[in-house]
């Protein structure tokens, strides 16, 4: 989007929330002091730059807000982060449109995401190259055109004082209810971002910076505590909020809800993990909705302004399209409540339409191949699409012996047919560049055991990997050509600088701070693999010829994650 076309959509969504903030002010200010009134709380998030679902939400939220202002109450619209990285139309702009977008939507507050670091300085260099460069440039580039707060009380400067990266806490007025929001970041950001980039920052624990926090908006009046974080867990099983029992166990989110205890926040919502809750922990109300843009959390709060909270609604992740399988993005049949049809906001899809035009033109450019199937993407698990990767990365570098990439590095499939450069962003959106580690043969097998029985699992290119029991104990082996390389064979890996610095703590098993790196600057490494495609021509490509599951690069004695001694690693 243009500059001044930006500045104009960020300048009419911040009309449109001051508008939004005075109508639930001068309802609230109607009501009699001891009048109930219900806040709705609004939370999405991991929108990862998918700004084509946000005006289908729009008209969710235009019946939600009339329905409030109606009975006097009114709506708080909060996100929990990674709303940047992800798409040609947020990516081109460095999260610009989403600003944009969210203005015009009326956000509250936002909390700052792992990913929204991922862009380093303002301009194409993902990490710091000039003294001049800011390593988190961009980030603060998008927070000085929001008309809403980035929120951040658990991200601190190594030195201990605050990170300048928005403030810890805001308080807002709905209805005449004085609410608190506290923004918190996952204490996994070091490692699932590009660390260049993170640089000079540290994380603290969530559930005791959250405690500070909502203890001094106590103090000044907050009768609600909201906490957007982005920090997540995975339920399965909405119907009865107390039910916890289809709830995954050693979910970050869950351990702070149960370290806070009751009464010290009211509501979380919650991100970062991509899956949903609806569930009422140890009294806090916690909500969270897949990612995005497919859907949004709820919470009710009746709040008597004599007495305080009366009652609270957790309602089930509420999906914008009826058919689970369809998308906003694409177009779908939405319904209200009442069972009424719900239309895209076509205000919404003014503001987005510059941006969605400059990606669109990108997107449709063609690479030459043509897939006969889909590649399929696994983050755990061998897969076409990993295995096409890291052998294009050994084309495209020759010179190595082997090349890895991580599972959560890729975030789409490439869909069958002309392949064309859009969808190879979707798969892999992240600018990283390449980089070279030398290892010795049983320090890669050591990442591949970590791999196969936790997270993070690699793609591998060059050499195959076996791995066996003995006992309780998993062993790799690593071959080329189907020989078995001796421990000590030095190795030049391929790999992108996100995992070369420590992303995925993918050196912690070598009880190391990591192996020296050669780091690559231009061109990112999916550049390199859309210039390998070009080369290819137009040829056919199946996934089949990449990944056979009867020959397997990575053997396995059973199901991921393997546990040995169990009857299904065997």
């Amino acid at each position: 989007m243009p500059g001044r076309a930006r500045a104009a959509a960020v300048d009419r969504g911040a009309r449109a929330w001051l508008l939004s903030a005075l109508l639930g002010a001068c309802a609230g200010g109607e009501a009699p002091a001891s009048a109930r009134v219900t806040i709705s709380i609004v939370g999405t998030s991991d929108l990862h730059g998918h700004v084509r679902a946000l005006p289908l939400l729009a008209g969710h939220l235009a019946g939600l807000r009339s329905e409030r202002v109606a009975d006097g109450g009114a709506v708080l619209l909060v996100d929990a982060g990674d709303m940047f990285q992800g798409t040609l139309e947020s990516n081109l702009e460095e999260g610009a449109s989403v600003v944009a977008a969210y203005a015009a939507l009326g956000y509250d507050a936002v909390a700052v995401g792992n990913h929204e670091f991922d862009f380093g300085p303002v301009g194409p260099r993902a990490t710091a190259r000039e003294p001049g460069d800011d390593p988190r440039g961009a980030l603060l580039a998008r927070m000085a055109e929001a008309p809403f707060p980035f929120l951040s009380a658990n991200l601190r400067r190594a030195g201990g004082e605050a990170a300048g990266l928005g403030v810890p806490s805001v308080v807002i007025d709905r209805a005449g209810v004085q609410i608190g929001v506290i923004g918190v970041t996952t204490e996994a950001t070091p490692h699932t971002t590009i660390a260049a980039n993170f640089v000079g920052l540290a994380v603290t624990p969530l559930a005791a910076a959250i405690a500070a926090e909502a203890a001094s908006l106590r103090a000044r009046g907050a009768a609600l505590v909201v906490v957007v974080a982005h920090a997540g867990g995975r339920c399965t099983e909405f119907a009865d909020p107390d039910d916890l029992s289809s709830c995954a166990e050693g979910q970050e989110i869950v351990a702070v809800a149960r370290a806070l205890g009751p009464g010290v926040v009211d509501v979380i919502v919650a991100g970062h993990t991509h899956q949903a809750m609806a569930q009422r922990i140890s009294g806090i109300a916690v909500v969270q909705s897949y990612a995005l843009g497919v859907a949004y959390g709820r919470v009710d709060i009746t709040v008597d302004r004599g007495v305080g909270v009366v009652g609270v609604k957790i309602h089930p992740p509420r999906r914008l399209c009826t058919d689970p399988a369809a998308s906003p993005e694409a177009g779908c049949v939405s319904l209200d409540d009442r069972g009424l049809a719900v239309a895209p906001d076509p205000s919404l899809a003014r503001v987005i339409a510059p941006a969605l035009a400059r990606a669109d033109e990108l997107r449709g450019v063609p690479l030459g191949p043509r897939l006969a199937l889909p590649f399929v993407a696994r983050r755990r698990g061998e897969n076409p699409l990993g295995n096409l990767f890291v052998d294009l990365m050994l084309r495209a570098r020759p010179d190595v012996d082997a090349a890895i990439l991580n599972g959560g590095g890729l975030r789409a499939d490439l869909p069958a047919g002309p392949l064309r450069y859009g969808s190879l962003y979707e798969a892999f959106p992240f600018d990283n560049r390449f980089a070279r580690v030398r290892l010795r043969a049983e320090q890669l097998a050591a990442m591949f055991v970590v791999g196969f029985t936790g997270w993070p699992f690699l793609s591998l290119g060059g050499l195959t990997a076996e791995a066996r029991c003995e006992g309780p104990r998993l062993v790799v082996t690593l071959l080329r050509d189907g020989q078995a390389l001796a421990p000590e064979t030095v190795l030049d890996v391929l790999m992108s600088d996100f995992l070369a610095t420590g992303g995925d703590r993918v050196f912690a098993v070598l009880g190391e701070s990591g192996p020296a790196a050669v780091l690559e600057d231009d061109p990112p490494l999916r550049e390199a693999i859309a210039e390998q495609l070009r080369a290819m021509g137009a040829v056919e490509l199946g996934p089949a010829s990449f990944h056979e599951p009867a020959r397997p690069r990575l053997r396995v004695p059973g199901e991921l994650p393997l546990r040995c001694g169990d009857s299904s690693a065997q």
